[in-house]
């Protein structure tokens, strides 16, 4: 990668050139693809709604409103003593106590072991209007909440972006790794996780060389999985970087739509677990495209 400064001109982008008409059918494409976004976004159970993640201890961890329990819940949804979590190697068992009123996959919760977010299908527990379930981070384990009361929530008006420019969607070579190559990845929460790469994308911002090396997130869902930054982290994008998805490589070339850029969910709330951009993916230029930061934290 060769560092450069600033972004060039996107006239002197390597991009898919578009006509008028086409031009106008793609902005529009993206405004109605990030309309959809921030509908997600402000769900009910969008990651606006998080208010927690207690991470669990071996053995027993308590789940109430009284001040000092392992998983806090908000006043009014739950006794102060609702139930235990038990953490026992890699299988974590929720215990109810009785009058709880906890739901578990919608019904009332008897003693289980629970699924994480791990599985395809985490389970799902309820009190009020609070929904919290396990996740797993490595060989660590916690409990994420949910509440759509949150005042992140009520006061969300869209994330702010770069307009629209079509020169930002970009063709890239893709060299393939073979076999491909495992990274460790460093996450916003201190742990490292290993993710896959099937190659490396290659591309030209004017007329130089530059670099990004894709992941996979699911092996069940392949998809190309970037994680980068640039240099507007300074002064426009979430410092931490953002997340580019792109369709698997199509005899050789991927597209790059820089225009779909993301601010990582960690950007939305500090509960989030965010991977980090490696230090491959740092580019030394400016990417004037998609979502900058929302400024929440």
């Amino acid at each position: 990668m060769v560092p450069m400064k600033r972004a060039f001109a996107p006239a002197i982008l390597s991009l898919i050139c578009l006509a008028a008409p086409a031009q106008d059918a793609y902005r529009k494409s993206v405004d109605d693809w990030h309309a959809a976004r921030e509908a997600r976004l402000a769900a009910e159970d969008g990651w606006l709604s998080l208010i927690g993640r207690d991470w669990l201890n071996p053995g027993e961890n308590t789940l109430g409103t009284a001040p000092g329990s392992t998983v806090l819940l908000p006043e009014g949804v739950a006794p102060a003593k609702a139930g235990l979590f038990i953490l026992e190697g890699t299988t974590v068992r929720f215990r109810t106590l009785p009058g709880s009123g906890i739901l578990l996959n919608g019904k009332p919760a008897v003693e289980a072991v629970l699924k994480s977010d791990a599985d395809e299908h985490p389970d799902q527990l309820q009190a009020g209007r609070v929904r919290f379930y396990v996740i797993r981070r490595g060989d660590r384990f916690g409990i994420r909440l949910k509440d759509p009361e949150t005042p992140a929530r009520k006061a969300f008006h869209g994330v702010p972006r770069y307009p629209v420019d079509p020169a930002w969607r970009i063709e890239a070579d893709f060299i393939p790794y073979n076999p491909p190559q495992t990274r460790p990845i460093g996450t916003v929460i201190g742990t490292t996780e290993s993710m896959t790469t099937p190659g490396l994308l290659r591309f030209k911002v004017g007329g130089r060389e530059v670099t990004l090396e894709p992941m996979i997130e699911d092996p069940e869902h392949p998809e190309l999985f970037i994680i980068f930054k640039d240099t507007t982290s300074t002064h426009g994008t979430y410092p931490a970087g953002r997340f580019l998805y792109a369709e698997m490589p199509k005899n050789g070339k991927v597209i790059l739509d820089f225009n779909r850029a993301i601010n990582p969910p960690c950007a939305f709330s500090m509960f989030a677990t965010c991977p980090l951009p490696p230090k491959q993916n740092h580019l030394a230029v400016d990417v004037p495209a998609g979502e900058k930061n929302p400024g929440l934290h």
